[in-house]
């Protein structure tokens, strides 16, 4: 029977609940040790072709002494000032400016008056693009993500589902704000959130347009994990092809 694997933390460090379908649990230490930060360079790409390798690997975010971790399982790319849905469209200004800065840099804003949205820059210095993080699949710290979140009881199966499935709950589960979180080095593990690669290998990958906007609506940039459940909206339309 095939193992299906998630994370919590306790103050001792980072645990990893692993559960069969009959309910049984064994917990067993997430090593972040393991991941490895991806360099400036990953960045200094197309953000197609960012979006794409950025699936599978690990979003990682540090306040004070916990840590949370999550698999990026859905993603969308932001092509710059000729994207017309992307924030850059606008040109620059001190909202946006981020995007116009050297890549691999955090740029998170505020939306609806209601929740936060993470992305990370790419294109070298000057040139405008990004990627938004829509989901993860939660490897560690699930009990943060869940006070955080202010979903109390057991960590059941949907529970964790709505951990960080949607760029909203993503970014509340792991408490990103504007004010303390924009233009972090997201290259640098002494940073408050950076990504790095644990080894893991993503085998199918699919393509969407992506959700929520109007502008530019057709573009097939949203890049998601086929199949993998804690993809928010659509899982797919189509394999994505080279």
């Amino acid at each position: 029977m095939r193992t299906r694997r998630v994370a919590a933390i306790d103050a001792s460090g980072c645990f990893e609940h692993s559960a069969n379908r009959s309910g049984g649990k064994n917990r067993k230490a997430y090593d972040l040790h393991r991941v490895r930060p991806l360099g400036v360079e990953f960045y200094v790409r197309d953000p197609q072709a960012v979006g794409r390798n950025l699936l599978g690997k690990v979003l990682v975010r540090r306040l004070g002494r916990v840590q949370m971790a999550g698999r990026i399982v859905e993603v969308e790319a932001y092509l710059g000032t000729d994207d017309a849905a992307a924030h850059a469209a606008a040109g620059l200004t001190p909202r946006n400016r981020v995007l116009f800065g050297p890549p691999g840099r955090s740029y998170v804003y505020f939306i609806y008056g209601n929740y936060y949205c993470l992305n990370v820059s790419c294109l070298p210095d000057g040139v405008a693009g990004g990627i938004l993080f829509r989901a993860l699949e939660p490897l560690a710290g699930l009990d943060a993500m869940a006070r955080n979140r202010s979903l109390n009881g057991e960590m059941t199966e949907r529970r964790k589902r709505l951990l960080t499935t949607g760029p909203g709950r993503l970014c509340e589960a792991l408490d990103i704000t504007r004010t303390r979180d924009n233009d972090l080095d997201m290259t640098s593990p002494d940073s408050g959130i950076w990504i790095g690669d644990d080894g893991y290998r993503t085998r199918d990958i699919a393509v969407t347009r992506r959700i929520g906007i109007t502008k530019a609506a057709d573009h097939p940039l949203r890049y998601v994990i086929a199949g993998n459940e804690f993809v928010s909206g659509p899982k797919t339309i189509g394999p994505l092809s080279d």
